[in-house]
């Protein structure tokens, strides 16, 4: 079921001028943060596909910092001691090779400590490799190597996609942490389990969901902004508090209106005994669904939840790409920090030339969005700071579609909400009543009186054919 033009027209016209959301605060002790949504451009939507490609761990700068026209930037602030007391320097950031053999730690304690209340200066002393579970203790820092940018003739794919459609420079994660709340952000909005207290940072045990071992439990944030670490329940929807019945996703605004979707993931091999070796569990982490025990356990795992990950481009060839999609790539294509290849750029332009070249092109709406900043350095301050523990760093988001205008840069405020708004609105769905009430919608990036662009293929050292065949990686660090 979907709505139909003037249904459209009218959720898409309804806006207004909002407070950054309940609970919000001010940005870092400024006045409260005011905005409206830019009027977009046509009312009938000739969206009936949207595909949300998620990558991983890379802030705005580390990919864009000089993209032409956006945002970006060339060097940034550290903080060090000097003669006893702590002052700010210049950093010139270093031109980097995508692939990094180091990982930067990204959990709630690295935002605040990168963030330093909004000062934006403290990269340099987030940990070393992940962040340990008492996450304030000493240890060893990233140094310098967090201000780095990549060199923009390895991610091609990406600055072509950004040149050809649109790039925002004014997304930011809904929380300051890490990949575990980011993937349940990106399919409901945000990580409250009950009244005063959200998800936070990564679960004490890996898989982080339903098949976790028994012992595993979460990280809690309080709105008292709090860190309570293992305060919260096992990372399944049945420990939650009322069996979960009030944690919503948007796959469940989707089965009310009949709306089809798939999340695509990689090869979920679970164990109960990989704790402490997860090697065995590759595509376990960052499957969102995992932590949705009526999912997990229903008809929909293994139909809904679509693995491997390459399923999309069988979909896509046989005409069976549902309306709504996520796709989760295999580790080795996902632009983490830290492994030995990085083959994201091709494995993002596959699926975007598969739909390009398909009977979806002219209906399909494609977001490509990092899940969190992975430690690296990011020059713009978050926008505000809620009680939930975000905003957190901003992140890239390209936008490809043949109503999306050639070059075109989005300097409005957006963050994971407001992809979820944007697909709520598309099919009339209702609202989660979570960030997506607060975000504006990437609505006002397209333009829908324009006639549809013809496609033109993305340049890419892989084929479709090279992700079909290629064999699983294991399913990524865990943060």
């Amino acid at each position: 079921m979907r709505l139909g033009a003037a249904g459209l027209s009218l959720a898409l016209t309804v806006f207004a001028v909002t407070l950054v959301g309940c609970g919000a605060g001010a940005p870092y002790g400024g006045s409260p943060l005011l905005r409206a949504a830019a009027p977009h451009r046509a009312t009938a939507s000739p969206i009936t596909h949207v595909v949300l490609l998620i990558q991983e761990n890379r802030s705005f700068d580390d990919l864009f910092a000089t993209f032409p026209g956006a945002d970006g930037a060339t060097r940034g602030k550290e903080r060090v001691r000097q003669s006893g007391t702590w002052v700010d320097r210049w950093v010139t950031l270093a031109q980097h090779s995508l692939v990094m053999s180091t990982d930067i730690g990204h959990c709630r304690y690295a935002y605040l400590t990168a963030s330093d209340g909004g000062k934006m200066d403290g990269f340099n002393l987030e940990p070393k490799g992940i962040c340990p579970r008492n996450s304030t203790t000493g240890g060893p820092t990233i140094g310098t190597l967090a201000y780095q940018y990549v060199d923009p003739a390895q991610i091609k794919p990406y600055w072509t996609m950004a040149q050809q459609y649109a790039l925002a420079d004014r997304t930011f994660q809904t929380q300051g942490s890490g990949s575990f709340t980011a993937h349940q952000d990106l399919i409901r909005g945000n990580t409250a389990i009950e009244t005063g207290a959200s998800l936070v940072d990564t679960p004490n045990g890996m898989p982080w969901g339903c098949d976790a071992h028994s012992v595993v439990v979460t990280d809690l944030l309080t709105t008292a902004l709090k860190f309570e670490e293992d305060k919260g329940p096992y990372p399944c929807t049945s420990k939650f508090p009322s069996s979960g019945s009030a944690y919503k996703t948007l796959a469940d605004l989707l089965d009310a209106k009949g709306v089809d979707w798939k999340y695509y993931s990689p090869c979920f091999v679970a164990s109960p005994h990989c704790n402490n070796d997860c090697t065995t569990c590759a595509g376990a982490l960052l499957n969102a669904f995992d932590v949705i025990w009526a999912v997990r356990n229903g008809s929909q795992w293994g139909t809904n939840v679509s693995m491997p990950q390459s399923n999309v481009l069988r979909d896509v060839a046989k005409g069976a790409l549902p309306a709504v999609s996520w796709v989760i790539p295999s580790d080795n294509d996902s632009d983490h920090p830290g492994t030995a290849v990085d083959r994201g750029p091709e494995w993002v332009a596959s699926v975007v030339n598969a739909i390009g070249k398909s009977k979806y092109w002219d209906s399909t709406a494609i977001v490509v969005v990092w899940d969190d900043w992975g430690g690296l350095y990011d020059h713009v301050k978050p926008a505000f700071l809620d009680r939930k523990g975000g905003l957190g760093f901003r992140v890239p988001m390209i936008v490809i579609s043949p109503y999306v205008p050639q070059g075109e840069i989005a300097h409005t405020q957006y963050e994971f909400g407001s992809i979820l708004k944007y697909i709520e609105q598309n099919w009339g769905l209702g609202s989660l009543e979570t960030t997506d009430q607060r975000s504006t919608s990437i609505v006002n990036i397209f333009d829908y009186h324009q006639a549809p662009r013809a496609f033109t293929p993305i340049p890419s050292k892989h084929s479709a054919r090279y992700f079909l065949e290629e064999p699983p990686s294991w399913g990524g660090d865990p943060e």
